[in-house]
C-alpha cells in the first residue's frame, strides 16, 4: 500500500512554522508522509521541521502600492506558481493545507488549478490577507477560533474549528499543572515578544520592576527575552535592582518556562495565544499596534474576554501602568490561579490532531491509516 503524502505550506517564520510543525507530527502518528513547501526564511530554524523533504518555493508579500513594487511581488509570485504546479505533479499528494501568509499563495492556488483537495488554516480570531483570498477557492478551511468565517455564509459551512496546533513540547509542558502561589513567596514572570523579542517589552518591563514596592520588587525572578542590542541595558537594570533575572534573546525551552511561570507578559500573535491557553497560564498581553488586520488585537480579546488575560494597547503600556497591573497580581494570588483556570478554558492541547483528521478526510484518506 503506498503511503499518503501531505504537502504542508508554511511561511519561514515561527508563528506559521510552529502550528505546521504540531500537524506533520499528527500526520506522522497517522501514518502520512509530509513534507514542506515555504520561504527561504525558514532555513534559519535549521532544517527541524519533521518532513521527509523541504520545498522552497519563490515568493514575496505585497508591502508597497507603488506600482513597480507590486509588479515585481506579482512576477515572483507567478514564478513561484509556476514552479509548485509542476513540483505537485511531480508529489501528487492526497491533500495540501497552508497556514497562512503570502508564501502559501502559490503551492495552495497551484492545487486548487490542479484539483488537489486542498485546506486553509487561520491560526488568528480574524482572517488573513492571504487567506481571504484563498478562501473561495480551498476545499476546506480549518480555525484556530470560533467566528472567524460566520460573515460569509459560503465559507462558514465549509470551516471546521480546530483550534491552533501547538508544538510537541507545549502539550508536554501543558501536563504541568499551575505553580501555587505563596502570598509572600517568588513570583515568576515571563517576558517575551517574538522570535527576537521585542524592544517595547526591554524599554517598559524593567522600570516597571524599579517602580514596584520594594517588598514586592524582591518576590519577582524574571526570565526576559530581548535584542541583542538591548540585552547589556535590561540586564544592568535587573541588576542594579537586585532582581533575580535571566535575559537572552532567544529560549529553545519556552513553552517548559511558561509552565514554570505564575504570569506572562508578551504580545499577542496566535501561536503565543494558542500556547499560552493550552499551558494555562494567566498574562498581560500586548497587541501589536500597527498590523493591518489587527489580528492580535483580536487574539487578545479572545483570551481576555475568557478572563484568562490582561489586555494592554500599547499606547497604554507605560511602566507606571504596567507596575500597577503587576503590583495588583501579585497581590491576588486567587485571582491569578483564577486566570490560570480560565486560559486553560479556551486552549486546546489536541488541535493538532482534529487538524490532522479533517485534512485526511478532505484528502479522501479512510481506515487505519486516516482513523
Amino acid at each position: 500500500m503506498t503511503t499518503p503524502l501531505v504537502l504542508v505550506v508554511a511561511g519561514g517564520t515561527g508563528g506559521h512554522l510552529f502550528p505546521a510543525e504540531a500537524l506533520a507530527v499528527a500526520l506522522g502518528e497517522r501514518g502520512v508522509a509530509v513534507e514542506l513547501a515555504t520561504d527561504e526564511r525558514a532555513t534559519r530554524y535549521g532544517g527541524k521541521f519533521p518532513a521527509r523533504a523541504t520545498h522552497v518555493i519563490p515568493s514575496e508579500t505585497f508591502r508597497s502600492r507603488n506600482p513597480v513594487a507590486a509588479l515585481r511581488t506579482g512576477a515572483i509570485l507567478g514564478i513561484g506558481l509556476a514552479k509548485a504546479w509542476r513540483l505537485l505533479g511531480g508529489l501528487r499528494p492526497v491533500a495540501v493545507i497552508g497556514f497562512g501568509g503570502y508564501p502559501t499563495l502559490p503551492p495552495v492556488l497551484a492545487a486548487t488549478l490542479r484539483g488537489i483537495p486542498s485546506v486553509i488554516h487561520e491560526q488568528n480570531a480574524v482572517m488573513g490577507r492571504a487567506n481571504r483570498l484563498l478562501a473561495p477557492r480551498v476545499t476546506a478551511i480549518a480555525a484556530g477560533f470560533p467566528g472567524v468565517t460566520d460573515a460569509d455564509a459560503g465559507l462558514r459551512v465549509k470551516t471546521t474549528l480546530t483550534g491552533n496546533p501547538v508544538r510537541p513540547a507545549v502539550v508536554t509542558a501543558a501536563a504541568a499543572p499551575y505553580p501555587a502561589v505563596d502570598p509572600a513567596g517568588p513570583l515568576r514572570l515571563v517576558v517575551f515578544g517574538g522570535s527576537q523579542g521585542a524592544r517595547v517589552f526591554s524599554d517598559i518591563v524593567p522600570p516597571a520592576i524599579a517602580r514596584l514596592d520594594p517588598a514586592i520588587r524582591a518576590r519577582f525572578t524574571i526570565v526576559q527575552q530581548a535584542r541583542d542590542e538591548d540585552l547589556d541595558r535590561v540586564r544592568r537594570t535587573y541588576a542594579g535592582l537586585a532582581v533575580t533575572a535571566e535575559v537572552a534573546p532567544f529560549f529553545s525551552d519556552l513553552p517548559a518556562r511558561i509552565a514554570a511561570s505564575h504570569l506572562v507578559v508578551s504580545r499577542a500573535g496566535a501561536s503565543t495565544v494558542a500556547e499560552l491557553a493550552a499551558i494555562g497560564r494567566p498574562a498581560i498581553l500586548v497587541p501589536l499596534p500597527h498590523a493591518l488586520d489587527q489580528d492580535q488585537l483580536a487574539n487578545a480579546t479572545v483570551l481576555m474576554k475568557a478572563g484568562g488575560a490582561v489586555l494592554l494597547r500599547q499606547d497604554a503600556f507605560t511602566p507606571e501602568r504596567l507596575a500597577a497591573e503587576l503590583a495588583a497580581l501579585a497581590g491576588d494570588a486567587g485571582r491569578l490561579g483564577a486566570m490560570a483556570q480560565a486560559a486553560r478554558s479556551v486552549g486546546s492541547a489536541d488541535a493538532a490532531g482534529r487538524l490532522a483528521d479533517l485534512v485526511l478526510r478532505v484528502g479522501g484518506v479512510s481506515g487505519p491509516t486516516g482513523r
